[in-house]
């Protein structure tokens, strides 16, 4: 069958089309993706401004028009964090829902770091061992840890790149007493957390997903995307800890010139990278590996897992 896929994430709304089949492997179809970074939309008060939803009512509109194009079956349409968290999301959910008719499910933070496990365990399998999963969104960083494809620590942190650039780094290149507030607020917020984790154990692997994760890769050696999904691809700590200070000192333009950083993310790669440094510092991880499914792959692979049972009901 060919199913939609409609993240309203904190940077991008993003249709992904699949043709998808229980026990096989998704095979993406289209793209089609608009950045509206709504966590950088957001007002003094926490609520997406009328510009904002007027944006987002309307490509989600396009979306759905590009998934009846395509032919999809069906759309799962979700939101995560800029809209979960929005002050006037209930107003927000109402309009698209009134305007274009799709209802999108809200996530909530761990069912984001669960899904996005499970896309990782997939895409690794079992004989990657226990697994330590980071997720660096617009809007929230995400992390899970476990054997199986339900990870036994999921949790949620408001660290997401956009979110903090908006919040703490508005100059360009930013102060550096304003760099060195933020990266003490990341690390004390992932601190916290931390003990959670390791009570578990070492991971015998790690992962890192996301676009933010994929653009620190790149512009420490990794290869390009051109190259293709299955060329591993890995992010080692001290490239990363050597990469900061020359992130924290470069404009934007600067930033955007690197090779794989998009012209929209390279504003929030610095606040992206002190996320990454102080995870995998805080976490004890030398080098992780970036895997190319994350959350719209695990809501794919959790719609899946549930078509027979469905099927066998509708046919009983």
């Amino acid at each position: 069958m060919r199913l939609g896929v409609l993240d309203v994430g904190s940077n991008t709304v993003h249709l992904l089309v699949v043709d998808a089949h229980p026990g096989a492997r998704p095979q993406p179809a289209h793209s089609h993706k608009a950045e509206l970074r709504l966590a950088e939309l957001l007002d003094p008060e926490g609520s997406i401004g009328p510009e904002g939803v007027d944006r987002l009512v309307a490509t989600v509109g396009d979306a759905l028009q590009a998934a009846e194009d395509k032919g999809c079956e069906d759309v799962l349409a979700f939101a995560t964090s800029a809209v979960r968290d929005a002050g006037n999301a209930d107003e927000v959910l109402a309009r698209v829902r009134d305007e274009t008719g799709v209802a999108l499910a809200v996530l909530s933070g761990e069912e984001e770091a669960r899904l996005t496990f499970l896309a990782a365990r997939r895409w690794f399998g079992w004989s990657a061992g226990k697994l330590l999963v980071l997720d660096i969104g617009g809007g929230s960083l995400e992390v899970g840890y476990g054997m199986d494809e339900e990870p036994d620590a999921a949790v949620s942190l408001p660290f997401g790149a956009g979110r903090l650039t908006a919040a703490w780094l508005p100059g360009d290149p930013p102060d550096p007493t304003d760099v060195r507030a933020l990266r003490r607020h990341v690390r004390a917020g992932i601190a916290r957390t931390v003990g959670e984790f390791t009570r578990l154990g070492p991971p015998d692997h790690v992962v890192g997903t996301s676009k933010t994760f994929r653009q620190l890769a790149r512009i420490t050696g990794a290869a390009r995307s051109a190259e293709g999904l299955y060329v591993q691809r890995v992010l080692s700590r001290k490239a990363l800890e050597e990469w900061v200070p020359k992130l924290s000192v470069m404009t934007v333009e600067r930033r955007g010139s690197l090779p794989g950083v998009t012209e929209g993310r390279a504003g929030q790669l610095l606040a992206g990278a002190l996320v990454a440094e102080g995870a995998m510092d805080l976490f004890g991880v030398e080098e992780l590996e970036i895997c190319p499914w994350a959350l719209r792959e695990g809501v794919i692979l959790r719609r899946l897992d549930h078509l027979p049972a469905q099927r066998a009901v509708a046919l009983a």
